[in-house]
Order: structure tokens, then sequence, then C-alpha cells
């Protein structure tokens, strides 16, 4: 602290907040610039300084769902907006499994935790924002299509969610920062999550990709959304960090999501246009975006590790490949990946198939 506060008044910045990252092995300072220099400039003199590390903006990021409508409350289980469960597979999966007591971090806006889609399925819930703010849309649209379980039925209905706001409501829609994710994923590696969900998009962050790696190297998997941003946007983070599985989205005609990120680090692709899930309020929503194709992925690693509980994220990534149904261009290409994601057949490839059924080592 001493020589943090020695820093502050070298640079002329206040101190805000520290926070200490164990599993990245890195202590982070959070700093305000109290007049008119340029964050870009204050970096530039911060960069000089040979006892500072590293030094970056705290970025922005923005979650990654379109525009909502609502849905009637008594929406039936074979409502056309759950095609989802058809292209994936979910009937025949989850007679092997439906991703009991695996642990799913969800890093989000606001979860509903009183929605009856989520009833008993919340583990923990942490804010890293002001925790008088209401629940959100997106966090709740992609806590149901994980693990609904009422009138919907989501990817994995038994697993357990831990609740993370790290996105709060701004003018442009709710945003997310480097610093409040970071304390997100932290908080989840600490609770022993299995899977983390991240259905926002944003600039590269090397503190951010440090952290993933920290996540990756303790077997965690990480999944996230593509962005969209549409085909001329560069790659953006952290899906398209190399430890992240990045998903796009497709409609119920297996159509890419007109609006969703391109590139080479597009790992697969899952249902994602006019999805039926839970709102706030114990109210319905069809939503859009490569968030909720995110989240089906994410519910998908859930049941796989249910079977196989010492599964990485490497090893869901290459088995998500070899058991999905190849779209577009043949073979992988920038638009689908590796193609359309299948939970069934994802189950039945040998490894998952031929794995001791162990019902505890999932909590784990």
């Amino acid at each position: 602290p001493q020589s943090a506060d020695a820093l502050a008044r070298r640079f002329r910045l206040t101190r805000i907040e520290s926070l200490n990252l164990p599993a990245a092995g890195i202590t982070i300072f959070r700093w305000r610039i109290p007049d008119r220099r340029s964050v870009p400039a204050v970096i530039r003199q911060l960069e000089a300084d040979r006892f500072i590390r590293a030094v970056q903006p705290n970025y922005l990021y923005t979650l990654s769902q379109t525009q909502t409508a609502s849905a009637p409350p008594d929406a039936p289980l074979g409502d056309p907006a759950q095609y989802a469960l058809g292209k994936l597979r979910l009937g025949q999966a989850h007679g092997i499994a439906q991703g009991d007591r695996v642990l799913v971090a969800v890093i989000d806006s606001g979860v509903d935790a009183g929605h009856p889609e989520l009833a008993g399925v919340i583990a923990d819930t942490y804010d890293t924002l002001d925790p008088n703010e209401p629940p959100h849309s997106h966090g709740t649209a992609i806590a149901g299509t994980i693990a609904a379980h009422s009138r919907l039925r989501g990817v994995a209905p038994a697993a357990r969610l831990l609740a993370i706001r790290a996105f709060g409501e701004s003018k442009g829609g709710a945003e997310g920062t480097t610093f409040n994710i970071l304390r997100g994923i932290d908080w989840a590696i600490a609770k022993g999550a299995r899977v983390i969900n991240m259905s926002f998009a944003g600039p590269a962050d090397p503190a951010l990709s440090r952290a993933l790696a920290a996540a990756r190297a303790k077997g965690m998997v990480l999944i996230a959304a593509a962005g969209n941003a549409g085909p001329k946007s560069p790659p953006l983070y952290p899906a398209a960090d190399p430890n992240v599985i990045a998903v796009t989205a497709t409609d119920a005609h297996d159509n890419l999501f007109p609006a969703s990120n391109r590139g080479a680090h597009v790992e697969i692709a899952a249902p994602g246009v006019d999805i039926l899930a839970p709102a706030t309020g114990g109210s319905y929503q069809v939503s859009s975006g490569t968030s909720l194709a995110a989240a089906h992925v994410s519910g998908i690693a859930a049941l796989l590790v249910e079977r196989k509980p010492d599964l990485t994220g490497d090893q869901v990534r290459r088995i998500l490949a070899g058991s999905a149904k190849d779209l577009g261009p043949r073979g992988r290409d920038m638009y689908f990946g590796a193609g359309l994601a299948d939970a069934f057949q994802a189950l039945m490839t040998p490894e998952i198939a031929g794995a001791p059924h162990n019902t505890s080592a999932a909590a784990r």
C-alpha cells in the first residue's frame, strides 16, 4: 500500500481499490485520473516506470444479446421457440446426463433467482456491483437456458449455478468492466466452478487473458459468446482468447445469425435465434444472440462433466468439435467453426460413454 500511495502521488492519480487474484498470481490496482489527462497519455507515463509490471485501461464489455420480446407465461414445452431441444438432441441426451450438481458460473447481469424455472438452481451468488440493483433479463435468460426445469427445459436442468453479477445498467445497456469481471472469475475459481459461461464481448484484455489462463490451468471449462458485432468486426474477447471455447449462433433452419462475429477462433455453433427463455418477474422472453448460443454449449459442457468429472477445457473442446454436425463450407470454417453442437453425440463419444458414472464427483 505504501508503494501504491507513492505511485499515486508521483503520477497524480487517485487510488480507488485493489484486487488480489491468487489464482493468476497478481494484484491489480484501480486508479482514477482526477484531471483532464487522457487515459492513453497516463498509460504511457506508467509504462515507463520500471516498478510497474503492467498497465491497461479498465475495459468495458457488453452483453451479447439483441433486442428481446415478451412471451406468454404459459408457453408450452413444445413451443416452436424451443426448437433448440431437438437441434441439440436433448431428449436423448437427458436420458444419459442432466448436469447433476455440476457447478456452472454465469458471469453476467443479475439473475432472477426467484423465477420458477430456476427454483433450487442457484447454489450461490456474488455481486460485484450495487446489491440493490434489481435482476436483469439477460442474466436471467442465460441462467434459464442452461438450467431451466419448469415449463421450459434447459440444457443441464440438474446443474447448480453460481450467479455472478458483473454487469450493471448504463445508458448504452448493461456493461461490465475488466475489474469486475476479474472479481467474478476469481470468485468462481475459489468456489470450485467447473464451467464458466461468459455471454459478453469486448476488446483484447491482457489482465483478463491472464485470469482465463489461470482458470484453464485449474481444469475449468471456459465458454464465451463470439459476439454480435457482425461479419466485419474484428475478433472480440474473451471468445477469441485461446483459453476459451467461442460459440456462434444459428437459427431453427441452421442458418448463421446474421450479426454473429466470424473468425478462425469460432469453435462451435448452437441455437441462438428466437430462443424462449425466462425473464425477470417470473415472465418469459424470446431473445436472439450469441449469448444464448454460448449458454447452450455451457449446458452441454455440464452434461459432459457430470459423466466424466475430471474433464479439462481442452478435452471438452475436442469432444464438442468431434461430435458436431458440419454446417456451411465442408469441414471447419470461420462461420460455424466445427458445426452445430450435438449434446447426445457428444455424450456418446467413447471417452464419455465409457466413463464410470460417478454421481458424487461432479459436485466437487
